[in-house]
Order: C-alpha cells, then sequence, then structure tokens
C-alpha cells in the first residue's frame, strides 16, 4: 500500500508527496502531458525532441547534467504516445536543490538555435541507429500506420517522418513548449524520507510563482480510430535472420472495463513457458523461435499485439493459421478457471515488485493521477480480481475477430 497526500497550487500544478523512511534518497518525477498523441500531422517527434531538449540547461542553470552530478544524483526521462516523464533521484539532503532544477527546466529552459542544431542532430542519428539500421527496427513504422488510419498513435514517437524534427524552427519548438511544458499540464510526485508539509511548503516555493494563463490541454480533440471495416495486411522484405510474423488488433482505452480482461488474455497467450503460443506454437509444434503477446495499454484505443519469429524453413501460412487457431480457441474456451488465477497473480506479483523502488513509485503516483484515478495506485490488482472467465471470453469476442486483423509479414530478403 502507498501512503500519499496530494495537493493542487493555484497555477494547477497536482502534487504529490509519498513518505519512505527505508531509504536515504529521495525522487522527485515530473509527468507532462505532451506525448505523440498531441502532435500536428506535419510536426510529428516533437515529443521525443522537448524530451532531448529539456536536458539542454536553463538560462540559471546552464548544464543540467553536471549540477545532478555535483548532488550525487543521477536522472532520465522517456516519451510515450501520451506522456513525457523526467525523474532526478538525488540523497534526500539535496531535495529542494532538484526541485529548483525541474521548476527552472519549466518555466526558463533555454531554447536557442544552437541547442536546437545539436538536439535535431542527435535525435537524427536516434533515428537511423534505433529505425533504420537495426534489425526489425522500423517493425513499428510500418505497423503504426497499418493499425491506425485516424488517430495520432498511427506514427511512432520519433515521428512520422524525420524531416519533421530536421526543419523544425524556433517558432515552432517555442510554440510546442508553451502549450504543454507549464503547471497545468505536469503533475509532480515527490517520494523518499521526506517531511510532507515540508516538501510541500518547498514545492509551493519553487513551482507556485510559474504563471499558467493558457486554457487546459485537456480540450485537445483527437479523431477517435474506427473499427476496421476489413482486416488489413503489408508484406515487406528485409536483410533480417528471420521471416518475422506480427499481427495487431484495436482494442478498448485504458480506461475501459474490458482493458484488464485483455490484458490477461495476452498473459494466458505468452507470459511464461507454460502460455498457450509458447508451449503449442515454440515447443511442440516447433514453428517459432520466439512469440510474444501484450498490450500497448494507450489512452485512448490500443493495440492487442502479437509478434513473432519464424524457424527456419516454416511456411509463413502455416505460422498464421497456428496464430490463428489459438486465437479462435480464446472465444469459445469452456474454462478458463486454472489459467485466469495463474495470470492474475502473476499481475499481482509484477504490480507489487513496480513498487519496489522510490523512484517506481514516484512514476506509478504521477501515472495513475494522470489516469484520473490515483487511488488505483494501490487498487488496480483488485479489478483483474473481478474478473471471470466469462469477461475473458467476451472480450476476445470483442476485439480478436479475423476481420479486424492487421497483419505485417517481414520477410527475410534471400
Amino acid at each position: 500500500m502507498i501512503a500519499f497526500e496530494r495537493r493542487i497550487l493555484d497555477n494547477g500544478l497536482t502534487v504529490i508527496c509519498h513518505r519512505d523512511t527505508d531509504t536515504p534518497l529521495a525522487t522527485v518525477n515530473l509527468l507532462y502531458g505532451a506525448g505523440s498523441r498531441n502532435e500536428e500531422p506535419h510536426r510529428t517527434g516533437f515529443a521525443h525532441l522537448f524530451e532531448h531538449l529539456m536536458f539542454g540547461g536553463t538560462r540559471r542553470v546552464p548544464d543540467y547534467d553536471r549540477v545532478v552530478n555535483s548532488l550525487g544524483g543521477e536522472s532520465n526521462a522517456f516519451t510515450n504516445c501520451d506522456y513525457t516523464n523526467y525523474y532526478l533521484t538525488v540523497p534526500v539532503q539535496h531535495l529542494e536543490a532538484a526541485l529548483q532544477l525541474e521548476a527552472d527546466r519549466m518555466q526558463g529552459l533555454d531554447l536557442t538555435p544552437e541547442t536546437l542544431q545539436v538536439q535535431q542532430r542527435v535525435v537524427t542519428e536516434e533515428y537511423h541507429q534505433r529505425y533504420l539500421n537495426q534489425p526489425y527496427g522500423d517493425v513499428w513504422m510500418l505497423l503504426r500506420p497499418l493499425s491506425y488510419t485516424q488517430h495520432p498513435y498511427r506514427w511512432c514517437t520519433i515521428g512520422e517522418d524525420i524531416a519533421h524534427v530536421q526543419q523544425a524552427s524556433m517558432d515552432d519548438v517555442r510554440s510546442f513548449f508553451d502549450r504543454y511544458y507549464r503547471p497545468s499540464n505536469a503533475i509532480l510526485a515527490v517520494a523518499g524520507p521526506i517531511d510532507i508539509d515540508r516538501t510541500f511548503s518547498c514545492v509551493e516555493r519553487r513551482f507556485g510563482s510559474i504563471v499558467d494563463s493558457r486554457p487546459p490541454c485537456c480540450a485537445q480533440h483527437l479523431p477517435p480510430e474506427p473499427d476496421p471495416s476489413q482486416a488489413r495486411c503489408q508484406t515487406v522484405r528485409r536483410p533480417v535472420a528471420a521471416d518475422a510474423f506480427y499481427r495487431t488488433y484495436l482494442m478498448c482505452d485504458r480506461h475501459d472495463g474490458m482493458f484488464p480482461a485483455m490484458d490477461l488474455l495476452s498473459d494466458i497467450l505468452s507470459n511464461g513457458d507454460s502460455s498457450r503460443l509458447r508451449r503449442r506454437l515454440v515447443k511442440e509444434q516447433g514453428l517459432f523461435s520466439e512469440i510474444d503477446a501484450c498490450v500497448t495499454s494507450d489512452l485512448d484505443r490500443g493495440l492487442f499485439v502479437i509478434s513473432g519469429k519464424l524457424c527456419d524453413g516454416v511456411d509463413m501460412a502455416l505460422a498464421e493459421r497456428a496464430v490463428d487457431a489459438e486465437l479462435h480457441r480464446l472465444s469459445d474456451e469452456p474454462d478458463f478457471d486454472r489459467e485466469l488465477d495463474k495470470v492474475v497473480n502473476k499481475f499481482e506479483s509484477t504490480f507489487l515488485f513496480s513498487h519496489y523502488r522510490v523512484a517506481d513509485r514516484a512514476h506509478n503516483l504521477c501515472y495513475y493521477q494522470w489516469l484520473g484515478d490515483l487511488q488505483r495506485v494501490n487498487d488496480e490488482p483488485a479489478r483483474y480480481r473481478l474478473l471471470s472467465p466469462s469477461d475473458l471470453r467476451s472480450a476476445a469476442r470483442r476485439y480478436l475477430q479475423p476481420s479486424c486483423a492487421c497483419t505485417l509479414y517481414y520477410l527475410r530478403d534471400r
């Protein structure tokens, strides 16, 4: 159980504090509602670009990393479809200095043409290394536009076209920063051996004077992704070691009551050596060398994903039919009880372990607040415990239909 207190500053910043006296470290986690879903179609990759720009220094602190190192701390960040998350862990005696660093970045980021050019080059190099020069690196560059036709989830966080980042102007990046990097679009969590009242007072001193004069970002209306009217497929050839099979199904959003059922269905298929796909298609039939199923956990309608690499010499059509047969069984399974108990237990164990480090708890507090239900940071396993075999069958019948499948055949270029 994570005990916490939450307050909202006058400028709209949500602040959450969690006290843990078993560690000498404190974590400051700052989540901004700025992901690739918030980008315009002709200006993609900006959320991820800003993840890099935020480490470029402020007018008060030109070298962010040097100051963090001098405090004995460590920092990092990540960007996904829905938000960008920054975290900084320091010895607790340096907590106020850490809060000052983050407040400086929120209100005084030093955006210069030189900084922008440096990070444009860094992101371009990352694009080439991760997406072009790595085996199977472009899979999601292909899968997203195959799976989505309307919603901004149709492009990756790196951007739909790297030229959007390369050609970004100072006006472009300043506009993005002003719109999304502000108190009312941010959630701050502080966790560690802290005095909660003093920490709230410190946050008020450092962040309370930051002006937030724009309308709330939540007013943004995104095009809903419709159900596919028919199955879609794409075939590509690449210089890779093995043929690969990728399948997505558009499913519910993160708030939907069917989300836990879809999550558990993916675990029944591939979580552990005794799971269905791994036992039958890898061990028994020898069709795949590896195979996995997962859900994307996106705020809006996400994806149920199956991915696998075929064993050498296996016919793609045969492998696909085997996957289809396993998915069909999910809809007609008479008895999920034993498997359901197993995957729920695994989920609960994984969920509890995700609270192990104080830095993880700080992020989880921000994440569930961002979802709109902070109490779920403690109650989420209970939602999974309520599911019945009938719920899983209903979810499979609703979303795992052949007519809604999007399939990428990723073939070795022989």
